[in-house]
C-alpha cells in the first residue's frame, strides 16, 4: 500500500467530491419536490392521478439506476427531434443527464417513503382538523405533511446515503465526479487499489456527516426526544404529582 500515492490523491479527490455532493444535492432537492408532488396524486382516488404516479414509481423503481443512465444519455440522443430541441444543449452534457436520472430515480423511493409516512398520520388527527372547519388544503400542510415529514424522515435519511453511493455511477457517463476521478488517476499510475480505497474512505467520511446531520434534524423536529433529555420524568408521563404517585405505588 503506498501511502504517499493515496496522500498525493486527496486534492484531486477532493475536488471530485465537490462534484459529487453537488449533484447529490441537487437531486435530491428536485426529488423531493417531485416525490411529493407524486405521493399526493398516489394517495388521490382519482385515476387519472394515481394510475400515472404509480407507473412512475413503478417504473423507476424497477429498473436499474444503471439502465436509466444510459437511457437518458445515450437513448435521447437517438431521436432527431431530441437533438433538434431547445434542451439539446442540456441534455448532451453528462453532468445534467446524470443528474435527470438521479433525480427521477430518487423521486420514487422518495414518494413511496412519503405515502407510507402520510398514511401514518392518526387518523383521529385529522378528522379533529376536519372538525375545525380546516380546508383539505390547510389540513395537509398544517396537520398532515408536518407530522408525515417527522414519520418519514430516518427512511428519508436512508435514502440520502443511499444516493450518495449511488452517484458513483456517475462516472459511467465520463462525469468526473469522486469515484470517476479516481479511475482516471489509478489508469495513469496504474495503483487502483490506494485510490479507490482514498475515495472509499472519502465516501465513508460524506456519508458520517450526512448520518449526524440527519441525527440532529430528527432531534430537533421531535419533541419528545428533546423533552426525554431534558426531564426524563415529563418523557415517560410523570411530570404531573398524580402520575407520579401512581408510579410510586406501581
Amino acid at each position: 500500500m503506498n501511502w504517499q500515492v493515496m496522500i498525493d490523491s486527496i486534492p484531486r479527490l477532493l475536488g471530485g467530491a465537490a462534484v459529487t455532493l453537488q449533484l447529490v444535492t441537487l437531486a435530491a432537492l428536485a426529488g423531493f419536490a417531485i416525490a411529493l408532488v407524486v405521493a399526493l396524486a398516489r394517495l388521490n382516488r382519482n385515476p387519472l392521478l394515481w394510475m400515472p404516479a404509480f407507473g412512475f414509481i413503478f417504473y423507476f423503481r424497477g429498473t436499474p439506476l444503471l439502465v436509466q443512465i444510459f437511457l437518458i444519455y445515450y437513448g435521447l440522443s437517438q431521436f432527431p427531434e431530441v437533438r433538434d430541441s431547445a434542451l439539446w444543449p442540456i441534455l448532451r452534457e453528462p453532468w445534467w443527464c446524470a443528474l435527470l436520472a438521479f433525480t427521477l430515480n430518487t423521486s420514487a423511493y422518495t414518494a413511496e417513503i412519503m405515502r407510507g409516512a402520510i398514511q401514518a398520520v392518526p387518523r383521529g388527527q385529522i378528522e379533529a382538523a376536519m372538525a375545525t372547519g380546516m380546508s383539505p388544503l390547510t389540513r395537509m400542510r398544517r396537520v398532515v405533511l408536518p407530522q408525515a415529514l417527522r414519520i418519514g424522515l430516518p427512511a428519508y435519511s436512508n435514502e440520502v446515503i443511499l444516493l450518495v453511493k449511488a452517484s458513483s455511477l456517475a462516472s459511467t457517463v465520463t462525469l468526473m465526479d469522486l469515484t470517476g476521478v479516481a479511475r482516471t488517476i489509478s489508469s495513469v499510475n496504474y495503483m487502483p487499489v490506494e485510490l479507490l480505497s482514498m475515495a472509499a474512505l472519502i465516501y465513508l467520511a460524506i456519508n458520517f456527516m450526512l448520518t449526524r446531520l440527519f441525527k440532529l434534524i430528527e432531534y430537533q423536529i421531535s419533541g419528545e426526544r428533546r423533552a426525554a433529555v431534558r426531564d426524563p420524568l415529563m418523557a415517560a408521563g410523570l411530570h404531573n404529582p398524580e402520575a407520579l404517585q401512581k408510579a410510586e405505588l406501581k
